[in-house]
């Protein structure tokens, strides 16, 4: 079922010029399935001209034809929604239900983006003087890099490719080596949908060699990186060593704030599935859980007792509800934190341990009164460790959410209208949700502040970064 996924360059299906590969490994089983075209420096050129022609010819379709052909694209994903998720649960492990709502959002998001595309409007500005006309006018910044990971192999594709493409740019996108074959699918929906050759291209291989090569080259205009902070960090000093505009979208550490008068039931529903999901590796992931004294043994009790009844295992196996972790780095990383904190003085309620010795499985892990000092507690962990504080005050918990440099989302609980005022006032982050999960809509804002990065990569603003203004001012002739 699993096929061996090549290059996409200039409206073409390739092997690298090189011949080089990727094994790709199932992450439950550990198992070979297939491999991964590896491009180098000449396929990157190929690429790079590719899109500057692309570039070219879509920057004058008018929005209300991207729009359409966009539209065709996101029923395609939707027509091959099952086909799609398979591929994404044998590469990256998540269940089969999550492949498929991630495959069927990425159909939303297209749709989000074409509509955008038509309502890309300029303004006219009043004139001093008469016989001046003042226009402001919105045109394609240009060929844009974008580079992708592997734990939402589509939707963090989708998100750059249907920005770039709404606003008229061509892109490259540097998939992800371990998850190649689901972002592939994406670009085969737009290729099928009538995407003239160039406009997208698809390129996978060693990220340091292709990141270096396209950021620097004066053909791309724009880069759009997901990814860690320390990476993105190097990624973003280079593009701003070139004059390249750049939307980084980094790593967070998400405090979730539980007050006394908090709805408890709500609370451990909504955020043990938010921690879990995709085994906690996700960049808005709940993580910090600061909760009031006066409820934190019973918050702790029932959020420890739903944790026990996740079912680990195979994503294709029927009733998953967690599967593995990427590899086996990250199972050494989470079972690094779990000793750290352990040393430290934490209290681990229920798992801490990696599951068998056959695929990345580690036991969802709920650690109690878990100290500052802990390493857990100040570097993002990206994988299924909750961690629990109690707090005495609102005031304690602000200044905790606002402890770590990191500012990409926050979650708090709370039935006090004047409680989550003051949350959402005094939580230092690019998102805030208050007593639900409600990020990563198509239409909503999706990015952070501060080492979480810059720039939005969901809603209306989304469209700006792929976007220059132009001033024109004309003085009309007798």
């Amino acid at each position: 079922m699993y096929p061996d996924v090549l290059l996409h360059i200039d409206g073409q299906w390739k092997q690298a010029i090189s011949g080089r590969t990727i094994s790709i490994v199932n992450p439950a089983t550990e198992a070979m399935l297939g491999s991964v075209a590896h491009a180098g420096t000449n396929d990157l050129d190929e690429a790079l001209c590719a899109a500057q022609r692309g570039f070219e010819s879509w920057r004058c379709v008018s929005a209300f034809e991207r729009c359409k052909l966009m539209r065709k694209a996101a029923n395609l994903l939707r027509e091959r929604n099952e086909h799609i998720a398979t591929l994404m649960t044998l590469e990256q492990g998540k269940p089969i239900a999550e492949a498929r709502m991630e495959a069927f959002a990425a159909a939303d998001i297209i749709d989000w983006f074409a509509e955008e595309a038509r309502r890309t409007y300029g303004r006219i500005v009043p004139a001093r003087l008469d016989g001046v006309s003042q226009s402001v006018v919105k045109e394609p910044v240009g060929p844009v890099a974008a580079f992708t990971p592997w734990n939402f192999p589509l939707n963090q594709a989708v998100r750059k490719l249907s920005g770039a493409l709404a606003a008229g740019c061509s892109i490259i996108i540097k998939g992800p080596e371990e998850t190649p074959a689901s972002p592939a699918e994406l670009v085969r929906a737009f290729i099928d949908a009538g995407l003239p050759a160039g406009v997208v291209n698809l390129v996978y291989g060693e990220p340091a060699e292709i990141s270096s090569y396209l950021i620097a080259h004066p053909v791309i205009r724009k880069i759009s990186f997901t990814g860690s902070t320390a990476v993105g960090k190097q990624l973003a000093s280079l593009a701003g060593l070139h004059m390249k505009r750049a939307t980084m979208e980094l790593g967070g550490h998400a405090p979730v704030i539980v007050l006394p008068d908090a709805d408890l039931d709500r609370a451990v529903r909504t955020m043990v599935a938010a921690k879990f999901r995709n085994a906690g590796q996700i960049c808005v992931a709940p993580t910090r859980f600061l909760v009031a004294e006066t409820v934190y043994d019973e918050f702790v009790e029932r959020f420890s007792n739903a944790t026990r009844e996740i079912k680990v295992g195979d994503g294709l196996a029927a009733g998953t509800t967690m599967g593995p972790l990427a590899n086996q780095r990250r199972v050494q990383a989470m079972s690094d934190l779990v000793q750290d904190a352990v040393r430290h003085g934490a209290e681990i309620v229920t798992g801490g341990k990696r599951i068998g010795n056959s695929g990345y499985f580690f036991e969802p892990t709920v650690l109690s009164r878990v100290p500052r000092e802990a390493r857990a507690m100040n570097e993002e962990p990206f994988g299924p460790l909750a961690l629990m504080v109690p707090v005495s005050s609102l005031d304690e918990a602000i200044a905790e959410a606002n402890r770590l440099n990191y500012g990409l989302a926050a979650y708090a609980f709370t039935r006090s209208a004047a409680s989550s005022t003051r949350l959402s006032n005094g939580i230092a982050s690019g998102m805030v949700s208050i007593n639900h999960y409600g990020l990563a809509l198509p239409e909503v804002p999706f990015g952070g502040i501060n080492d979480s990065g810059h720039g939005t990569e969901g809603g209306a603003d989304a469209l700006e970064s792929y976007l220059n203004t132009k001033f024109v001012s004309s003085l009309h002739a007798d």
